[in-house]
């Protein structure tokens, strides 16, 4: 077996969501969720098939976003992964309906952070075993420091 560290490669402001399913259909089901809870969102999603032809299945909305997902996703190779770019919405917008879908088994994380993705190769094939998602914890937050929290969260609308 060898481990590897995939850095996900984006631009700094996108989000994504890297995750894993079982079944062909999580493609056309993930492209289902995000247009019915977020339309306004731009994505792209890549597959990463684990049977039969292996291939890389793609789809989305937005040529930029689903070259993105094509890009990362031949990079991880990892069976039954997904990996989901999106503009113009957050994660926090379609989690819960992604989740929902009967064939996600696990979600990785959903962030726009750096990530650094853990993988292990064998001869069979590949397989995510965890994710570096941002930076070491710096200390502990001062009232300072939760002031701008919820003013952030308010500012932004999330919270009232």
């Amino acid at each position: 077996m060898e481990l590897l560290t995939v850095k996900i490669e984006k631009p700094e402001d996108i989000n994504f969501i890297l995750g894993q399913s079982h079944f062909i259909k999580t493609v056309e089901d993930i492209h289902e969720a995000v247009v019915q809870t977020h339309p306004q969102m731009k994505f792209g999603l890549a597959f990463c098939e684990s049977s039969g032809p292996a291939l890389l299945r793609c789809t989305g909305n937005d040529d930029g976003m689903i070259q993105l997902a094509k890009k990362n996703g031949m990079a991880l190779s990892c069976g039954h992964s997904f990996i989901l770019f999106m503009e113009r919405g957050f994660p926090i917008n379609i989690l819960n309906a992604i989740k929902q879908l009967p064939e996600v088994c696990y979600i990785f994380c959903a962030t726009a952070n750096p990530v650094e993705v853990f993988v292990a190769e064998t001869e069979q094939g590949r397989g995510i075993l965890g994710v570096v998602d941002g930076m070491k914890t710096k200390g502990i937050e001062t009232d300072a420091d939760v002031k701008t929290r919820k003013e952030f969260l308010r500012t932004i609308g999330y919270k009232l």
